[in-house]
């Protein structure tokens, strides 16, 4: 090559977005690692979010004009620190994390459910994954380094192939060469080693490469023999430098850049030879022409940035816009918004340029795992961009399948057949092809222990018509339409200030009565501050009047049997028991009114009895449970057994028994009156972070949340009878860091669980029997709160179907979280909502009764206001007849619409002949929530129904057209306008929901459905042109009648 010869891209520019091109409304992560935080392939982009171990994912390409949506995928349960997409298939993500985990993700296409757990993980490491790679040649292999360590990994066998050895440091970066055949990596140890992975683990060749040891990078030209590394100079300058591996002494050529502290990714296009140098905390790109002949790095253009660099990644060239000469496109990831940033080329002829893009590796991998490690060194095939050679051939892996497969495929099981259906042969293009995936909610429960029946259990029985959609759908909760809202900021405390933040992870944080809160400060002293729940408002800025324990504060809990004592565990071992005056706390208290001594090592929980007064449980690091009598001020039982630290103890709502969970992996149950050895065991949640305990089921089951092995939170469902034979269900959640804090309603069977940190409340109805676990509705805030309690039920609002009322600690205030169930008829109790609840704040022993081992029920009374009649004592009301929504008559009939009217006619033939109550009936649910839940229903049952019911749809869809046709025959001026406009007279009329042709009534109608139709309020210009076209048929049909009455009229004259 001529030393003079000019570059093809010296007039490229770059060209910055406008606002309106940016994927805004983000949240980026700042987290210092190896990876470049951000990843693309044809189809979706992957960031790293502000949450630790969840990514952000969305759709490369926007669909037409609305926003492109972020999904957020909890992946690890630490730090994610590199991310790569596969070459080859544009849906599977490999990630690495702090947790020491890689894994691979089948991710669905846009507008679908991300999944809930990975295809695949590898791993654990010694330590922490710093970076990651597919094989740019074969599908099923991938490189990873983890402290000194680089592996090669034959991905579907979940083995390395081989570890790459000699490194003395830390591994910054490792590479592979773009034909696959090398690995180039750097190490803190300042060393660039070249290694084949076949032939031998040790390096080929090694150089130094920069003289800093900060933050070395690696990025391979098109070529085996050429590479371009990044780092810092002595004088911590930016530094780049060419190699070649044949003359790898020293560099062919470097150069140096700005004084930075941020990291310098080298993002180069091998088929282009452009080199994008971008710095972390940078608002600059930098552009380069790699010319390996002459050697050199040519500058070609700078970009100036408007927001701070947080990551980059290069889009892959088959999804560049070719006819518009964009040679190159890089994503800049800042704190808010993601930048697409395009490199073009000016040309006058709007035609493909063959010279700017040459042809590029195709999406098909050229080998397999085990031909590649033998030896072979085939290439991909190369595919050429000109858009009059599209489209490419696709390809999807093999290692993590697609989670919604056809059911219509012949290679796919037939996971949504039901056993009762009977299965037909027919023709593919005739069945449905609805994903089975669909039916199943991902947080479906496994159950593992036997089915002990079908019913829902709790609360009265199903009407016929729930019976029949829970045959199709499997029981629902009462509660799946539950809605979770903060209240007003009236009834908030705000200004809280010094909160301690640092609580163990076995304490919830904070604890509330009916009348107090009470909050640990981060101040000396093992202050806790105690508010009145009656005196909302702004606090003061000066101190506030505290308890000063004299030690840091590890859990606190009001006595449920006196409102006005506090007990607090301290890390010296000690429980101090405070009296609170009535009025509240407006000085410091110094002096508890009791200190329990006993534990040799620091508390952890607190637990007060159930039933009996005085009688308090603590768990210490001396591995020993001690229930205390309060009244004397002594201790009365020891329970031992432990093995290591217990996470978490529970009183049985009898007050007989004591569950706890432990981080040997084992759970126990104590009869703490009859000895201090465990009554049972059984085992417990895999993981060693952490885990809580509660009793369910009216003291049947024992609820445990925890970890699995992959560090995935769960939920485990026990038989208290049958502790060693197992969990009943596991219920896999999501991944966060922090163990989700159970608090269970045993009125309603509900329990809500959130973790610190979290934004979510998740809220499940449990079962004793099959299925375990029914879903409801989740709530979610607007930013992570810092706990999260249940109040007593004497709290909520009953009138207002309020079900359970929380506090919602945050950094500055403290909020009320309302839980509620839309119903109708609300000026009827409630009574299938609120049973008769226990009188909490009575004791229903004392100490002495209870140690002599009295047992005891507690009272219950009813939450029914004065003057309100029982929904269940309400008048009798006919059922009204539920005519169709005009809806369904606004569109065409599709495919859709032919699976809803058949599932609509299937149901209705189930019949209802009982006179149900409203909730039964589903009269207690407003008429939003009963279209949007019947069209889940409609949905989800057509796909159950499956391809045996096809035949049988064509034949209805074909009665209907023909009656549709009769109808059009009924006159020719009729028949001509249903023809002209689209629609028989009756559709028009069903669409309207006239049944008299009215002008007045047309009108009103008209009116009423144009605005619900609205695009404002989620509806769209074809409903209201359908509504329009409705209302301009009957007006049609009133003229034509108009016309012959007249007619009529003159022949009775004459």
């Amino acid at each position: 090559m001529s030393r003079f010869k000019v570059s093809k891209f010296r007039h490229m520019e770059a060209r910055l977005p406008r606002r309106e091109a940016w994927i805004s409304d983000i949240r980026a992560g700042t987290t210092t690692s190896y990876g470049n935080h951000i990843k693309c392939s044809c189809s979706l982009i992957a960031f790293n979010s502000d949450r630790p171990g969840v990514l952000g994912i969305m759709p490369l390409e926007g669909q037409g004009e609305d926003k492109r949506h972020v999904t957020h995928l909890g992946c690890h349960s630490d730090l994610v620190t590199d991310l790569d997409f596969s070459p080859f298939d544009d849906f599977l993500l490999a990630t690495g994390s702090a947790d020491r985990m890689v894994k691979l993700w089948r991710l669905p296409a846009s507008g679908q459910v991300l999944p809930s757990g990975p295809g695949l993980v590898l791993g654990p490491e010694d330590t922490q994954v710093e970076v990651l790679q597919f094989h740019p040649t074969v599908d099923g292999v991938l490189v990873s380094a983890a402290g000194k360590a680089v592996k090669v990994w034959d991905v579907a066998k979940q083995q390395p192939l081989t570890e790459l050895a000699a490194h003395r440091d830390l591994v910054q970066g490792a590479i592979w060469s773009q034909d696959g055949a090398l690995v180039g990596t750097t190490c803190k140890d300042k060393q660039l080693r070249i290694y084949d992975p076949r032939a031998k683990p040790e390096a080929s060749q090694s150089t130094q490469a920069h003289e800093n040891n900060k933050d070395g990078r690696l990025a391979w030209t098109g070529t085996q023999e050429h590479l371009v590394s990044t780092g810092f100079n002595q004088m911590r300058e930016h530094e780049v430098k060419l190699w070649d591996t044949r003359y790898f002494s020293s560099a062919l050529t470097s150069l140096t850049l700005d004084t930075s502290p941020g990291s310098l990714m080298p993002l180069l296009d091998p088929d282009s030879g452009l080199l994008v140098l971008a710095g972390k905390g940078e608002h600059q790109l930098y552009c380069y022409e790699v010319v390996p002949q002459q050697p050199a790095l040519s500058p070609v253009t700078q970009c100036l940035l408007e927001n701070v660099l947080r990551g980059a990644a290069l889009v892959p060239r088959r999804a560049l816009a070719v006819m518009g000469c964009e040679v190159l496109r890089v994503l800049q990831l800042s704190d808010t918004a993601i930048l697409p940033i395009s490199y073009h080329v000016p040309r006058k002829a709007v035609e493909f340029h063959e010279d700017l893009f040459p042809d590029t590796a195709g999406c098909v991998p050229a080998s397999k795992p085990h031909t590649w490690w033998a030896g072979s060194n085939q290439q991909v095939q190369r595919v050429s961009l000109n858009p009059a050679h599209r489209p490419y051939p696709s390809f999807t892996s093999c290692l993590v399948l697609p989670a919604d497969p056809s059911p219509d495929s012949p290679d796919s099981p037939d996971l949504a057949q039901p056993s009762e259906l009977p299965v037909v042969d027919e023709d593919p293009s005739e069945g449905f092809s609805s994903p089975p995936s669909s039916l199943i909610s991902p947080s479906t429960p496994s159950s593992l222990g036997p089915s002990l029946s079908s019913t829902s259990g709790i609360g009265t029985s199903p009407s016929p018509s729930q019976r029949s959609l829970q045959s199709l759908l499997g029981p629902s909760s009462k509660f799946r339409h539950a809605q979770g809202t903060i209240l007003h900021r009236d009834s908030h405390i705000t200004n809280l200030k010094g909160l301690n933040l640092t609580t163990p992870s076995e304490s919830d944080g904070f604890c509330a009565n009916r009348l107090r809160v009470a909050i640990p400060l981060l101040s000396s002293g093992g202050q806790v501050a105690v508010l009145e729940l009656q005196k909302p408002g702004r606090l003061p800025d000066t101190a506030l009047p505290t308890l000063q324990n004299g030690t840091a504060v590890t859990d606190l809990a009001w006595d449920p049997f006196d409102p006005h004592r506090l007990a607090v565990a301290g890390e010296d071992a000690r429980i101090r028991l405070w009296r609170v005056p009535q009025e509240g706390l407006e000085e410091v208290l110094t002096t508890p009114e009791a200190v329990l001594t006993g534990h040799t090592e620091k508390i952890y929980s607190l637990r007060f009895h159930p039933l009996a007064a005085d009688v308090l449980a603590s768990s210490s690091y001396d591995l020993s449970i001690r229930i205390w009598d309060l009244q004397a001020g002594v201790e009365r039982l020891r329970l031992q057994g432990h093995q290591d630290q217990i996470f978490g103890l529970a009183w049985s709502p009898s007050g007989q028994q004591l569950a706890t969970v432990c981080k040997d992996g084992r759970l126990r149950i104590y009869e703490p009156r009859s000895g201090p050895k465990p009554l049972q065991e059984g085992p417990g949640p895999e993981g060693p972070r952490g885990a809580r305990i509660v009793w369910v089921c009216d003291g049947h089951c024992l609820l445990v949340s925890g970890f699995d092995s992959r560090s995935e939170r769960q939920l485990l469902l026990y038989l208290a009878k049958a502790l060693a034979s197992g969990p009943l269900a596991v219920l896999g959640l999501d991944v966060a860091p922090s163990i989700l804090l159970p608090s269970y309603d045993p009125d309603t069977h509900l329990v809500l669980l959130t973790g610190k940190g979290d934004t979510r409340v998740f809220l499940y109805e449990l079962l004793s029997e099959a299925p375990f676990f029914l879903e409801c509705n989740s709530f979610t805030s607007p930013d992570p709160h810092k706990g999260f309690v249940l109040l007593p039920k004497t709290e909520c609002d009953v009138r207002e179907v309020e079900f359970a009322r929380c506090l919602r600690l945050r950094q500055t205030s403290l909020e009320p979280v309302s839980f509620r169930l839309p119903r109708v008829r609300k000026e009827f109790f409630q009574d299938d909502v609120f049973p008769d609840t226990a009188v909490s704040w009575e004791p229903v022993l004392s100490a002495k009764a209870w140690l002599g081992g009295a047992n005891g029920q507690p009272r219950l009374f009813s939450l029914q206001p004065q003057g309100m009649t029982p929904v269940s004592q309400a008048p009798r009301e006919a059922p009204a007849q539920r005519a169709p929504s005009s809806v369904l008559y606004l569109e065409e009939k599709s495919d859709q619409q032919k699976k809803e009217e058949l599932l609509n006619a299937m149901v209705a033939k189930l019949g209802n002949r009982e006179d149900p109550l409203p909730q039964d009936s589903f009269e207690g649910v407003d008429e939003d929530e009963w279209a949007k839940y019947l069209a889940q229903i409609i949905v989800m049952g057509v796909q159950v129904v499956g391809r045996a019911f096809a035949r049988a749809l064509r034949q209805e869809f074909a009665a209907s057209r023909a009656a549709a046709d009769a109808r059009g025959r009924a006159g020719h001026q009729s028949a001509a306008a249903s023809n002209l406009s689209g629609l028989s007279l009756q559709e028009a009329q069903q669409i309207l929901n006239v049944s008299k042709l009215s002008p007045e009534e047309i009108q009103k109608n008209y009116e009423h459905l144009f605005k619900v139709n609205d695009k404002s309020v989620g509806g769209s210009f074809y409903l209201q042109s359908k509504v329009v076209r409705a209302k301009e048929r009957l007006e049609e049909e009133l003229r034509i009648q108009a016309q012959e009455d007249r007619k009529k009229e003159q022949r009775a004259q004459t």
